[in-house]
C-alpha cells in the first residue's frame, strides 16, 4: 500500500433474494455498491429452496466488481466481512464443493415431521440452544433431509460431506477453509449456547455426526484470504444479518433495541455477556471474537416483505402495481390477517388455518392493510414478551430495512406507545459488518450516523388500539395459536 492509497472495507450482504457488495471508506461511508438478484423455487407449499452455486457465483462476481472499483478509486481493500441469512441449510461435497442438495431456505418448513417426533425434547433443546424446536432450524432440517435422500446417509458414512448454513458454504467456497461463526451456528440447534460448542447430546438427538459440521469459530476471526485477480484481502467477519442490523443502528451496548424489516423481520435486543433465555424468543450470539462473546435476544417475523409477494399472486396484482405502502396509507380496516407459512416468535407454529376476515369492503387494499398490520401485531407481541423479562421500553426505537415503510412504522408506534425512527441511511446490515471490521482494525467502535429520516409518534386512540388487539388475539385463538 502506498501513502496515497485509500483504505476500504468490503462487505457482502447475502440475503434471501439478492446479494449486495459494498465498499466503505474509513469514514463509514459507502463509496461503491452493487447488487445481484438470485432465484427461489417453491416446489410445494412450505418448501422454499435456493441454488447455492448461483449464490456463490454471484458473490464471486460482485467481489471482482468491487476489486476493480477499488483500484479505480486508487484504493486498497484492507479486510472483508459478510452478513448472511442464517437458517438456510445445505449439504456439499468436502473436496469438490459441489452442492449435493438444494439450499433449504430459512423460510422452508418441511421438517415438521422431525419436530413432531421430538416434541418431548423441546424444553431440553431450548434450554441448551436458546432456540425453540422448529422446522426452520438446522437440526430438524438435517434429520429430514437425510431421511428423504438415501444418498446422503452413504456420503455421511464415508465422511465426504459437510452440512451447514449458506454462510459456511460460502466461506469454504471463497477461502478454501470451511467454518461457521457462533452467531449463525445458533441457528443449527446443535450448539450449546453458553459454551459455544457443538453439543454431544444435541448431535445424538438429531443423529448428526460431528465430522459433517464445519469448524465452529468466533464472528471476528481469520477465516482465510479472498483472492480475486491481483486483489487479495482477509475475510475477518462472518455474522448473521439480523445481528449486524442491530450493530448498524449503534446497538453496541446492553439493552439496546432495534428493529429491521426486510423479506423477514427481526426485533433485536443486545443482551450483553449473558444469554437471556425467554421462552418464545430466540437467544443467540450477537457477535464474538477471541476474547469475549455477546448475546442477542430476538423475535423473528417470517412474513414481512414476503407477505406482499404472496398477496401479489393471491390478489393477482402485478409486482409494479402492488406498492403496498401507498395502498396501506390510504386504507383503514377492521379486518385481521394471519399469514400462511408459519409464525415465528413468539408463537412458533407452522400448522394452523390462516385467517383473513372481518373486512367491510371487497377492496384488496383492506386485505393488504390487514397483512401489514399483522407485522405490527407480531412486533407488539414480541416487544411485550421481551419487556416482561428484561427492561422497560425506551422512549424511541430505531428501525431499518426496506420494509420499514411509513404506514407500518406508524402502526407499530401506535401499538407500542413509543416513537419509531427510520434512519436516513439505508443498508444498516452492511454498516454493522463494517463497524465490526473497524473495531477489529482500530479496537474502537465507529460512530455511526443515527439521524432519523422519518419520526413516527403514537396517534391512535386507546379505544381503537384496544379493539384492534382484541380482534388480533381472538383471531389467533380461532386459528388455534398460542404462545410457545
Amino acid at each position: 500500500m502506498t501513502a496515497a492509497q485509500k483504505q476500504f472495507t468490503l462487505v457482502i450482504d447475502q440475503g434471501t433474494s439478492s446479494t449486495k457488495v459494498f465498499l466503505f471508506n474509513l469514514s463509514n461511508r459507502v463509496v461503491f455498491k452493487a447488487r445481484t438478484k438470485h432465484s427461489l423455487t417453491k416446489p410445494k407449499i412450505g418448501h422454499v429452496e435456493a441454488d447455492a452455486s448461483e449464490i456463490a457465483e454471484a458473490c464471486q462476481s460482485l467481489i471482482q466488481t468491487a476489486c476493480r472499483r477499488a483500484a479505480e478509486l486508487n484504493g486498497i481493500i484492507i479486510s472483508a466481512g459478510m452478513a448472511l441469512q442464517r437458517s438456510t441449510f445445505i449439504f456439499w461435497d468436502k473436496q469438490t464443493l459441489k452442492p449435493l442438495t438444494p439450499a433449504l431456505s430459512w423460510q422452508d418448513g418441511r421438517a415438521t415431521d422431525i419436530v413432531d417426533e421430538l416434541s418431548q425434547e423441546a424444553d431440553f433443546i431450548f434450554h441448551k440452544t436458546g432456540a425453540p424446536l422448529n422446522a426452520h432450524f438446522g437440526g430438524p432440517k438435517f434429520a429430514h433431509m437425510v431421511r428423504q435422500n438415501t444418498n446422503l446417509a452413504e456420503y455421511i458414512k464415508r465422511g465426504t460431506v459437510f452440512y451447514g448454513t449458506i454462510s459456511a458454504y460460502l466461506v469454504h467456497y471463497l477461502t478454501g477453509h470451511p467454518s461457521v461463526d457462533e452467531s449463525i451456528a445458533s441457528r443449527f440447534t446443535l450448539m450449546d449456547l453458553d459454551l459455544a460448542t457443538w453439543d454431544d447430546d444435541l448431535l445424538a438427538l438429531f443423529n448428526v455426526p460431528k465430522q459433517v459440521l464445519p469448524e465452529l469459530v468466533p464472528s471476528v476471526h481469520q477465516f482465510g484470504l479472498i483472492k480475486s485477480g491481483n486483489c487479495e484481502f482477509p475475510l475477518r467477519v462472518v455474522i448473521g444479518d439480523q445481528q449486524t442490523a442491530l450493530l448498524g443502528q449503534g446497538g453496541y451496548k446492553q439493552n439496546a433495541i432495534a428493529m429491521n424489516f426486510g423479506t423477514s423481520g427481526s426485533i433485536q435486543i443486545n443482551a450483553g455477556e449473558t444469554p437471556a433465555h425467554v421462552n418464545g424468543l430466540i437467544s443467540s450470539v450477537l457477535y464474538s471474537d477471541d476474547k469475549k462473546r455477546y448475546y442477542l435476544l430476538e423475535g423473528t417475523i417470517n412474513a414481512c416483505n414476503s407477505i406482499f409477494y404472496h398477496l401479489e399472486n393471491e390478489l393477482n396484482i402485478p409486482h409494479d402495481k402492488m406498492l403496498w405502502h401507498d395502498r396501506c396509507a390510504k386504507t383503514e380496516t377492521n379486518g385481521v390477517y394471519i399469514p400462511a407459512g408459519g409464525l415465528a416468535a413468539p408463537y412458533w407454529v407452522d400448522n394452523y388455518d390462516p385467517i383473513s376476515t372481518g373486512y367491510e369492503t371487497d377492496s384488496p387494499n383492506e386485505i393488504i392493510r390487514s397483512a401489514m398490520e399483522s407485522i405490527g401485531f407480531l412486533t407488539y407481541d414480541i416487544l411485550k414478551l421481551a419487556m416482561s423479562h428484561l427492561v422497560n421500553l425506551p422512549t424511541q426505537i430505531f428501525a431499518s430495512g426496506g420494509g420499514g415503510r411509513a404506514p407500518l412504522l406508524q402502526f407499530i408506534s401506535n401499538l407500542t406507545g413509543v416513537s419509531v425512527i427510520h434512519g436516513a441511511m439505508k443498508d444498516r446490515t452492511a454498516l454493522g459488518v463494517h463497524a465490526l471490521l473497524i473495531k477489529d482494525h482500530t479496537g474502537e467502535w465507529p460512530d455511526v450516523d443515527l439521524k432519523g429520516e422519518h419520526h413516527f409518534s403514537p396517534n391512535m386512540a386507546e379505544s381503537i388500539k384496544t379493539d384492534k388487539l382484541k380482534k388480533w388475539n381472538n383471531a389467533l385463538q380461532d386459528a388455534g395459536i398460542t404462545k410457545s
